[in-house]
Order: structure tokens, then sequence, then C-alpha cells
């Protein structure tokens, strides 16, 4: 949209509208030529995208929750069934989800494969290998009622999800099997191309499960949940970490442990052996089991249900996202596979030096194998036009669907570790590898 024909659009909204369109145009102006500056050296209320002045700092806030939460639970039983299909059959096309509450979990969805699996015992491990092994923690994989609703979807709703075992060829042309936009965000903050406030938030949840399990915290449960606030400058349009403003964590914990040893235990054990020291001061502000006694939780505490994490499991409120979640769905599902796509691209575009922060958009339309449109922003911090690299990527990734999934090789089992922490920023997966590029 031109300039003169926003400005006839926005003439007829409400002045509140036209302030919040306005504010929009300026953050997606990666020029930043038509920003008002931020004037001062307080920390500043603009959207990261606004222009600042070099010396000002924002905060910016992300959450995780760890692998004991119920909406995790299921997400992992999800993709625990997925991975059990591709496992014994490669093509095996999957849609789970599932709900839990307090000693049930219902397990429902769609399947097509010449594979059968045991859906109980698959649901019971997973259970188990959380943690949650008697009813005083809030469940108790040895008697929960597993209920289920698994079907063979009609193949006149959508062709392009049945099942194909197709030659090389044919499978690159597969077409997308559902519409979407999907988006992949990468920043070279921290090595691993995340923002250091997601990335924190999982490792502290991952370090408490393995201090629970290995009984360094013996006082801990499955549900966790962390949050971290971090106070970052604008540096040319990337986002530089300063310090950690303040962390939150919650724990459920047995009826033994004090307050006060708890706390005592997740700053010593913890937030010291997760956060770099260089971040934390004298100000860093803990709020260390806030409400206080967190003793009732899991799926007895809370519903837990697949896909309702989508935030936690991607950027962290960073960068962007087109709504559809990952879990539960084949590595063929657009939105799993588009959205590894993403990532993949914006974090080589990063790793090879290009811009120091890259948001990509990828979109699709049932039925069409092409994708419909690939958009790329890099908040000035490149010195190549966004032409440019849009040129770089499509003449280094063939991004239809089936094309994907070959080369990121989604048809194996690969999807039960993605449930919890994080389904970007951690070693072990393909679309974390950053491809090299010909430029």
């Amino acid at each position: 949209m031109s300039k003169s024909s926003y400005w006839r659009t926005s003439q007829s909204l409400p002045r509140f509208e036209k302030a919040r369109v306005a504010r929009l145009t300026k953050i997606m102006n990666t020029n930043g030529s038509n920003h008002i500056p931020y004037a001062g050296n307080n920390v500043s209320n603009n959207f990261p995208g606004e222009a600042m002045a070099e010396n000002d700092t924002f905060l910016f806030t992300s959450e995780s929750v760890g692998e004991g939460h119920p909406d995790k639970i299921c997400d992992q039983v999800s993709d625990a069934i997925v991975d059990a299909f591709l496992q014994a059959d490669p093509f095996a096309r999957v849609s789970c989800q599932c709900a839990a509450k307090t000693g049930m979990i219902f397990v429902c969805g769609d399947v097509v494969s010449k594979a059968k699996v045991d859906y109980h015992k698959i649901v019971r491990n997973t259970i188990k290998s959380i943690g949650y092994d008697g009813s005083v923690k809030g469940f108790d994989y040895k008697t929960c009622n597993v209920l289920l609703a698994m079907e063979e979807p009609d193949p006149e709703m959508s062709p392009s999800h049945m099942y194909h075992e197709a030659d090389s060829v044919e499978y690159e042309n597969a077409p997308a099997g559902d519409q979407g936009l999907m988006f992949g965000y990468a920043t070279d903050e921290t090595e691993e191309c995340m923002p250091l406030t997601i990335l924190l938030s999982h490792q502290l949840n991952a370090k408490i499960a393995e201090l629970r399990k290995n009984g360094a915290l013996p006082w801990a449960r499955p549900d966790t949940k962390t949050q971290v606030t971090v106070e970052y400058r604008i540096q040319q349009g990337a986002t530089v970490p300063v310090r950690v403003h303040t962390v939150v964590i919650s724990v459920q914990h047995d009826e033994t442990v004090t307050q006060e040893q708890l706390r005592q235990d997740l700053r010593e054990k913890v937030i010291s052996a997760v956060i770099p020291a260089h971040y934390l001061d004298s100000k860093t502000v803990y709020h260390l089991q806030p409400s206080g006694r967190f003793i009732i939780g899991g799926p007895q505490g809370d519903a837990g249900l697949t896909g309702r994490k989508i935030i936690v499991d991607t950027y962290g409120g960073w960068g962007a996202h087109g709504g559809g979640s990952l879990s539960g769905k084949d590595g063929a599902k657009i939105d799993r596979c588009a959205s590894y796509a993403a990532r993949w691209v914006a974090k080589s575009l990063v790793k090879a030096g290009l811009c120091r922060r890259a948001l990509v958009q990828i979109s699709y339309a049932m039925g069409v194998s092409e994708p419909l449109s690939i958009t790329v922003f890099s908040f000035g911090t490149s010195s190549k036009s966004e032409e440019d690299l849009l040129r770089i990527i499509k003449n280094n990734f063939d991004l239809r669907p089936g094309k994907i999934i070959q080369d990121l090789d989604l048809r194996k089992p690969k999807f039960l570790p993605t449930a919890a922490y994080g389904h970007f920023g951690r070693p072990g997966f393909s679309w974390e590898v950053p491809k090299p590029l010909t430029i």
C-alpha cells in the first residue's frame, strides 16, 4: 500500500484506530526514516521495532512452562503418538490432540497409516517419564483413565491428507494440506540465535526437571512455570541484552519443604546454574514461589490441552506467530513443516552474517505446492536490501512442503523432544542446523 493510499484509508478510522495504525506503520518501517526518536536514557515504552536512541533500553518478557504443566503433558502425549506411528510407518498421516484433567486423559484425532500402535501404553509411558507416578502429585500414570477417539478421515474431505507412498520426485511436488501462514525468527543475541528471554525461561524449567529427577530437589514435583524479563538496548536494529530485570519461578512441591528452603534452592541450585552472572545485579528482582504454597498441580490443578502453548513453543512473544500449533501433527502438516522451515531460513541468514535479526513469513494454500508468498524482515540489521535477502532465500531454499519434509528429514520419529522446552534453539533438530548459503 502506498503512503498516499494509506492516508486515504486511515482518514475514516476512529481517532484511537488512527493512532494504532500509525504506530504499526512506524514499527514495520525497518529503515526508521519516518520514526520519531525516543529521547532520554530511561527504560522505554517503545516497541522493540521502533526507533530508539542508542542508549535507550526497553524491557521484554517471555515465559515457559515445564514438562509437567497440564498443557505440556498433552503436547508430549500427542507427539509421542505421532512418533510411534512414524517409527513403524514413515508415511503415516497423524493429527492427534489430547485433553487432560484429574485422573483422565482424552486422546482424539485422525490417523491414516499401515501401522497399529498401543495408545494406552504410549500414554502411560509418557506420563510416567514426566514424573506423574502417584495421585499425590496430581496425576498417576498407573491409574489414570485413557479415553480414545482416533478415527480415519474421509478421503473426500481432503485428498492431500491421505496416505500416499510416493517416489522422491512425486513427493517433492506434494501440495500443502492446508492454507496458512508461518513465521520463523532468529537473532544474534545468543549463540542459539534465540531471544535470551525465552532461552533462559526454558533453561530454568529444564534445570528444575533435571534436579527433580536426579534427587537434588527432592521436594519438587513436575508442574513448573518460569518467566524472565530482560532489559535490552537497540544497536542499529539489533536487540542487545543488557541485564536480567526480573525472574519468576513457580514449582509444584510436596508438603514437607518450607518456603524458605524452596526459595534458597531455586536461587542456589537453579538460577545460579542457568543465568550467566554478568546478567544479574543488585537490582534484579526475584519472584520465587510468589503465590506461596503450590502443592496441587498438574491436571488436578488445571485442565490441559494440546497446542495451547504456541508462544512458549516458539519465540516467547518475539517475531510473530501465524496461529497454528505444532505438537500432535506429523511432519507433513503445513503448520509444522513450514514453521520449522521458516526458522531454518531465518537462522541460516543470521548465522551467515547477512543480518543480525530475521523474521521470515511463508504462506500456503491447500492443494498448492509452491508457497504463495515469502517475506523477510531484517529490522535494519543487514547491509543488503530485503529484496536481496529474498533473492538469497529463493536461490537457496526450496520451500515446497514435500521438499521441506525431505530436506529436514521430517518422516522420522523426532517430535517428542520438541514438545517441552521449545521447538527451537536446542541441538538435535535438523532445522537448527544452518544451511551454507550461496550468495
